[in-house]
């Protein structure tokens, strides 16, 4: 995110459209593909993520890569994402709580309380 220049503004307002139904692929085992803009390029050129998410209150973004880094995720990389993504979306919500506090998964500020 710090690379690409992602704000909590983009994520969140990409969750928004996620829960929507507008996502660019669905992946598989709670797996989306998202397109984001980056500032100043737009979603053309911009960047892609791997969503983990059920399509309701949890969003992780797990893999982000820019358009011109790589055209897409392999197969082997699809597979241990569909696990990290099962692992994450079935926290409780201590667990999830600690993995916050630990610094093991950044929170985006979306502007609720």
């Amino acid at each position: 995110m710090r690379k690409t220049g992602l704000s909590d503004g983009v994520l969140a307002m990409a969750v928004e459209e996620m829960a929507r139904g507008l996502i660019d692929a669905d992946l598989g085992g709670h797996l989306v593909k998202k397109r984001l803009a980056l500032p100043g390029q737009g979603k053309r050129g911009g960047a892609r993520t791997i969503v983990a998410t059920r399509l309701d209150c949890r969003w992780f973004f797990l893999f982000g890569f820019g358009k011109n880094e790589r055209a897409n995720i392999d197969d082997k990389e699809l597979k241990a994402l569909q696990e990290i993504a099962k692992d994450w979306l079935d926290l409780d919500e201590m667990s999830l709580s600690v993995a916050i506090s630990n610094g093991n998964i950044m929170e985006v500020d979306y502007g609720q309380a």
